[in-house]
């Protein structure tokens, strides 16, 4: 008996696009300027956007926690917790080609249910990092 399940639209450069116009959106409404980076769920760079107030770190770290959300398939908010000493992903981060970050701002993408990118962002607080991505990933699915 086959199990296949149907298919399932990837994430489009259009929808990549929308999640960056949405979450700096959020984070101009509350006076904040960051970077925002999307990833497709191969990894790959579908959408990016510094502001030129925002510092050049923040791109770098909008690109890490999408990349970090993409690979743990988890909000990056929900696993700072395990990479903690004696936590399950403590010796993760250096055992990969690209160290993952660990903070709170990167958000898996997912339509019906499966991952299908990552949303990224940095420059503001972690929370109002997260804050930004939930509601451009909110956003796009309604």
């Amino acid at each position: 008996m086959s199990t296949t399940t149907a298919p399932v639209a990837p994430l489009t450069t259009q929808d990549a696009e929308a999640l960056v116009s949405a979450a700096h959106r959020a984070a101009e409404a509350a006076g904040v300027t960051v970077s925002v980076t999307v990833l497709d769920a191969g990894g790959h760079l579908l959408a990016f956007r510094r502001d030129d107030r925002a510092v050049l770190i923040s791109g770098e770290t909008s690109t890490r926690k999408a990349y970090t959300a993409l690979q743990l398939n988890a909000p990056t908010v929900d696993l700072v917790d395990a990479v903690q000493p004696g936590g399950p992903f403590h010796t993760l981060p250096t055992a990969l080609d690209r160290p993952l970050l660990f903070i709170a701002g990167g958000v898996p993408v997912r339509r019906d249910g499966r991952l299908i990118g990552a949303i990224g962002v940095g420059g503001g607080a972690p929370e109002q990092d997260h804050g930004f991505a939930t509601a451009a990933v909110a956003n796009l699915a309604a």
